[in-house]
């Protein structure tokens, strides 16, 4: 089954493909199926034109999901895949047969649910991270200028204190312009890192299967510790811009 999560109306993706538009797509990648390719088309379309509506009319129009049927192998999973990427929806994929073997459980409802919340906290967080990359790439650029240029110690002497800054502007922009051209890739600055502690959890339940708020309190409250590494400048420029976006990122 594919539930089409609809996304706040700020966040929608920009689906406004027809039907006969949408079956091309998913011909690039899915041989025959033609009917199903076809059924699944308008059904999107008919989400996308319900989300077209006023809000005190979209209430009576109820959506429906998508129930596909037939033999291993025909392509039921790779539809419903590429249509999720297609209209931005979160993908899952759960294996159903367990739960009809008797004295078997296996995971919940709740784990389900769970992992489809993940994964389209995952969708928006790369949305919008490609909004702070720029930004990202400028605070990386000045920390690992600071690292290779380090500052002049502060002086008494005006006069000293002047040339002294003025020297280290000079050096400052020599080394962003080797920086930028990469010419400093290879060269090794210590880095410091802070490091997380793992939650210790001492029931069968992982980290992965806990409520997303109880794990991000227990992240909190747990020590950090800073570790000194030795790594190359390209090195360091990854570890600082992944940083960097976290930083910039509004977890809101």
């Amino acid at each position: 089954m594919l539930n089409l999560i609809s996304p706040p109306s700020s966040e929608r993706p920009a689906i406004e493909q027809t039907p006969r538009q949408i079956v091309d797509q998913l011909d690039r990648y899915i041989i025959g199926q033609r009917d199903a390719k076809r059924a699944v088309a308008i059904a999107v379309r008919n989400r996308w034109r319900r989300q077209q509506l006023p809000e005190e009319m979209r209430g009576e129009v109820a959506p429906k999901n998508i129930l596909m049927i037939g033999p291993t192998g025909v392509g039921k999973t790779e539809i419903a895949r590429r249509l999720a990427r297609l209209t931005g929806a979160p993908f899952i994929k759960v294996e159903a047969t367990k739960y009809t073997e008797v004295g078997y459980y296996g995971r919940d409802v709740e784990s389900m649910v769970r992992e489809l919340l993940e994964n389209s906290i995952g969708l928006v967080r790369e949305r919008e991270r490609k909004s702070v990359e720029e930004e990202a790439k400028r605070r990386t650029e000045e920390r690992l200028l600071d690292l290779l240029v380090p500052r002049p110690p502060m002086r008494h002497d005006p006069s000293e204190a002047e040339d002294g800054r003025e020297h280290y502007e000079r050096s400052r922009a020599k080394m962003h312009a080797m920086l930028v051209a990469g010419e400093l890739d290879q060269r090794r600055v210590e880095l410091t890192l802070e490091q997380k502690a793992t939650p210790l959890v001492f029931s069968g339940m992982g980290t992965e299967q806990m409520d997303i708020d109880l794990q991000g309190m227990l992240e909190q409250v747990m020590p950090k510790r800073s570790v000194s590494r030795q790594m190359t400048v390209g090195e360091a420029r990854q570890v600082l811009f992944e940083q960097e976006c976290e930083a910039l990122l509004d977890p809101e």
